[in-house]
């Protein structure tokens, strides 16, 4: 019998602990729970962390994922600043997401951190970046210019809340938007939505016969078939797309009848959620092919060294989604939370950081995130580590220097 262990296809030993401090607490620190009552009667939850005497306070949030335990407070903490890190009502849920309403969520920290303290400055990091420039946009539009729907269409006004702005920006590995992100990672081969393994070959990115190649070695595709795969990804977009609002009409519809009716099956087809199973996300090109958009990064994607195993697992992005959080968040052409669309409200003082070596990234993303922005004063640097800051000593320490300096100018 082999004794041989089988491959490690992660990136990680701990994937869970790829956000969480690698050093304690600065002594004397003191972390304040903080429940977070929305405006729409829902809750976050916020994690404070200072010593006392601090004026500033830096926000950390994600539109789901657990912040609570965030690798640059220690750092921060250290240098005087307070920290805030807020956990949205959706933690560790993309399913049912609407970033519209998320934003309430941001509100109460950011107005946790206004009862507190002179200077409020937000941290956007991954998909905090655009999740926090999508606030700024509404919170700083002109009086009664805010969003009165959702992406579905669904009312809601946030002209009717209350959205307190900050004092400065910092975007940390930042991403220009989730559906942004998934437009270039989805795998546009998938011939029938319902069978996860279909595929029309000529648009199959792990085929030799299409410049696939074994990591290390990295592949090879040629602008004709780049070009056809980029044009497929946004047509399936498309199509998920015109499913998610056909499945939201047919529950409008019943809806309707059930008010007009009061009849049984109408309510609960009004009410049932169908939700969409998107199979494979991870089939990026540039997770392969190291020459397109070229940095430092390693063969692989976000999640591990195999993403044509990874593609056809269950680990992704918007994999099981309701047609609403799906036109919310993930969708490339439908979400509205994409710092492309956000950026010139977005004038606060800047601070830009990217890490040289990310495998979710790139710097085509990160220059379209420099260049949307409105602000006249926007300080950049680049830091050698993968897009949670490691090695630690090299990428995240050195990231939270960057951040302590431009803190003390700013």
């Amino acid at each position: 019998m082999s004794t041989s262990k089988p491959p490690r296809i992660g990136r990680y030993d701990n994937p869970y602990r790829v956000v969480e401090w690698h050093r304690p607490l600065p002594s004397g620190t003191q972390c304040h729970p903080l429940q977070l009552e929305t405006q729409d009667r829902a809750f976050a939850q916020g994690w404070l962390y200072a010593r006392g005497g601090e004026s500033t306070v830096v926000c950390l949030m994600h539109p789901r994922a657990n912040f609570s335990h965030h690798y640059a407070v220690p750092g921060l903490v250290e240098a005087g600043f307070a920290v805030l890190c807020i956990n949205s009502r959706w933690l560790n849920n993309d399913a049912t997401l609407i970033h519209e309403i998320v934003l309430l969520d941001v509100a109460a920290g950011i107005a946790a951190a206004r009862e507190r303290y002179d200077r409020v400055v937000l941290c956007g990091n991954s998909g905090g970046g655009s999740l926090f420039t999508f606030y700024l946009a509404q919170a700083l539009a002109t009086p009664g210019e805010r969003l009165r729907d959702t992406a579905a269409g669904d009312p809601f006004d946030l002209n009717r809340f209350e959205l307190p702005a900050a004092d400065a920006m910092i975007y940390l590995a930042a991403h220009p938007g989730e559906g942004h992100f998934l437009l270039h990672a989805i795998d546009p081969s998938v011939t029938d939505e319902t069978r996860p393994t279909s595929c029309n070959p000529e648009l199959d990115l792990f085929d030799p016969a299409n410049g696939f190649a074994d990591p290390p070695e990295s592949s090879h595709y040629t602008p004709d078939f780049l070009d056809r795969y980029r044009g497929a990804q946004r047509s399936r977009i498309a199509r998920i797309d015109a499913e998610a609002r056909r499945r939201i009409e047919v529950r409008r519809q019943a809806r309707k009848r059930w008010k007009e009716t009061g009849a049984t099956e109408a309510r609960r087809e009004a009410i049932a959620t169908d939700f969409l199973f998107v199979y494979r996300t991870d089939a990026d090109p540039r997770s392969v092919d190291l020459a397109l958009d070229p940095s430092r990064r390693s063969y692989g994607s976000l999640w591990g060294v195999r993403p044509d195993w990874i593609n056809y697992g269950a680990v992704g992005f918007g994999r099981m989604i309701s047609p609403e959080a799906w036109l919310s968040t993930w969708s490339g052409l439908s979400s509205r939370a994409e710092i492309a669309d956000n950026g010139a409200r977005m004038t606060l003082p800047t601070l830009m950081i990217r890490y040289s070596g990310d495998h979710c990234i790139f710097p085509s993303d990160a220059d379209l995130i420099r260049d949307s922005l409105a602000t006249r004063e926007i300080t950049c640097h680049t830091v050698d580590a993968d897009h949670y800051g490691f090695p630690e000593a090299a990428g995240r320490d050195v990231a939270v220097r960057h951040i302590v300096e431009w803190l003390g100018r700013a």
